[in-house]
């Protein structure tokens, strides 16, 4: 039980996240494919087996996907528009919540267990919003990651009952959240849920 109630995720740690060289993101366009269920028990949750390549004298390769959501919620119909963000404070890093699927699990599944673990909220997926790509090195491995983002409306909930993974998580109005986010790739899938929200694209 982690120090003031809040549980933390089995397979969790705290302290620094892996670094993700958010400087250098490949950012891919278009809708996220349909999901399909992840068959394969990885090494760790959410990662494939590491490639040969280390054979080669270069560090092994670890394949890895993620699931989360750009989660909104509106006062009435023409009301502001608000997201939550989850956010360590150090060091003070914003970001979209997400995380690595179960056995088993599709990318939808996972993106509103994860959603929901780590804001406290009850969310519905709107729509498939988009997918970005990036690399990482952590512990003399080579990362290659890919999150699928959804549109998720919020449905209930409260975030006081987020749990461990991050310090807090608050409602931001969208065109602020977006100023706040520490990775400009996750900025650019806010910016296109502002989008579709605003304009119905």
């Amino acid at each position: 039980m982690a120090r003031g109630g809040r549980r933390f995720k089995r397979g969790h740690f705290r302290g620094p996240a892996p670094p993700a060289t958010p400087e250098q993101p490949v950012a891919h366009e278009g809708p996220v494919p349909s999901a399909a269920p992840v068959s394969s028990p990885p090494p760790r949750r959410g990662q494939a087996e590491p490639s040969t390549n280390s054979a080669r004298g270069r560090p092994a390769l670890v394949r890895d996907v993620s699931a989360g959501g750009v989660v909104y919620r509106r006062a009435g119909d023409e009301g502001p528009i608000e997201v939550a963000l989850v956010g360590r404070l150090r060091p003070k890093r914003w970001a979209l919540p997400k995380g690595t699927p179960e056995v088993g699990e599709t990318l939808e599944g996972t993106a509103v267990r994860e959603v929901g673990e780590e804001t406290g909220l009850l969310v519905r997926i709107e729509r498939p919003l988009d997918r970005i790509h990036y690399w990482f090195v952590w512990g003399g491995v080579r990362h290659s990651k890919t999150v699928h983002f959804y549109l998720m409306q919020m449905v209930g909930g409260d975030t006081a009952n987020h749990d461990g993974e991050y310090d807090v998580v608050e409602w931001f109005p969208i065109g602020e959240a977006l100023r706040r986010l520490s990775y400009p790739n996750e900025a650019r899938v806010v910016d296109k849920a502002l989008e579709l929200l605003t304009n119905g694209g």
